[in-house]
């Protein structure tokens, strides 16, 4: 039964001032409350799975973690932090559902294990336990539009607990697999890979990570201000656009979809769900759908920062060799490190739970962007070790 500490979360104020001024408010931030739990997905060896062509399967994969945690908190009335990574996810959960989100989560490791060779590791850590070993974890609630808004995590805490899930001696005990069926209902990837809006011609994943924990807020809030300078407002830079926009209709991408989210394909699903989606055609052109679009893009997960940057943003390669420029220096400066993936594309996962108002789509680069960004930036923080 949900107790007041369940409702921590959702109980946050939703801070709209420039989040580039946010982040340098301290006083804007909450402790995550020590009775709470960080559980990390993850898929093992993911850049050699994206490098191989299963850069959507990893996405997916990625994705459905998501959507199985968000139904149990939703079933429970409970709002959780989730911070979506290309090839995983990390969510920060109250104890009263997280034996249901464990059970889930790890049915749905044998689930990806069996149908897609991929392995999902997934762990979990006390917040309290983080507290104990003399890490940070400060959260506040960010929008900057009328219908979405998102957590906002700083410290070292959940870097912290990344390491150590993602550890060679971590070992998962305690918790019983012994699940029903996962509720993944609400996944779709109905979206061909979209191209950037007109006036931009790529896209860019960037990864951006502080290089001293007491100065992460100041060296973030640069990074976003240069954002800010350089590509204008979050609405300017978002990649995706309802004029890029095409509908998947082929079986294939349709049974694709419903193996990730039942496990197999049964064929009267699989007509019903290319019915709905013939249906989507006729949709989107009344009042309804077009609002549905217009809201789409307005939910957009583009921006993660999890104790650290991670978003997709659109532009000119001229724009990009600008921002370049800054963050070098930055770097030179020894305030961050920080990594980027530059395609042609941007590629789309959704949860729609309801086509009104409620529903989130997880925005990656095509070709595994977040993976690819990931890849560059260990390179450069095993180099920063070397060189000492």
């Amino acid at each position: 039964m949900p107790n007041n500490e369940d409702h921590f979360y959702s109980n946050l104020p939703i801070h709209k001032i420039p989040l580039h001024q946010l982040l340098i408010q301290n006083r804007l931030f909450e402790k995550v409350v020590a009775s709470w739990f960080v559980i990390i997905t993850d898929i093992k060896h993911s850049t050699v799975a994206v490098n191989s062509g299963q850069h959507e399967n990893v996405n997916l994969i990625a994705t459905g973690s998501i959507v199985a945690v968000l139904n149990i908190a939703f079933k429970a009335n409970i709002s959780v932090p989730f911070f979506f990574g290309g090839d995983g996810a990390t969510f920060i959960v109250p104890p009263s559902i997280v034996e249901d989100v464990m059970k889930s989560l790890l049915k749905y490791k044998d689930n990806t294990l069996r149908n897609f060779n991929l392995d999902l590791r997934t762990g979990i850590m006390p917040v309290e336990e983080i507290y104990k070993q003399g890490y940070a974890l400060n959260i506040c609630r960010f929008s900057s539009a009328e219908t979405f808004s998102i957590p906002i995590v700083l410290g070292d805490g959940l870097a912290y607990a990344e390491q150590i899930i993602k550890g060679e001696n971590y070992q998962l005990a305690g918790h019983d697999t012994a699940s029903d069926e996962i509720d993944l209902s609400g996944m779709q990837c109905r979206w061909d890979k979209i191209e950037p809006p007109e006036n931009s011609d790529e896209v860019v994943t960037l990864i951006v990570i502080a290089s001293e924990i007491e100065q992460q807020a100041i060296a973030f809030s640069k990074v976003i201000h240069h954002l800010d300078q350089i590509y204008g407002t979050p609405e300017k830079r978002q990649p995706i656009s309802v004029s890029k926009l095409i509908f998947k209709t082929s079986f294939n991408n349709l049974g694709k979809e419903m193996k990730h989210r039942i496990g197999k394909i049964k064929f009267f699903e699989l007509i019903k769900s290319w019915l709905i989606n013939i249906y989507g055609y006729i949709y989107f052109r009344t009042e309804r759908g077009k609002k549905y679009l217009k809201q789409l893009v307005e939910m957009s997960d583009t921006l993660v920062i999890d104790g650290r940057i991670n978003t997709v943003i659109t532009g000119t390669a001229q724009q990009r060799l600008i921002l370049q420029t800054e963050l070098n220096q930055l770097e030179k400066n020894d305030e961050i490190l920080y990594a980027l993936y530059v395609s042609g594309e941007s590629i789309m996962s959704c949860y729609v739970r309801d086509l009104e108002d409620d529903h989130i789509h997880f925005v990656d680069g095509a070709d595994g962007g977040y993976t690819q960004a990931a890849g560059i930036l260990k390179q450069k923080i095993r180099n920063k070790l070397n060189a000492r």
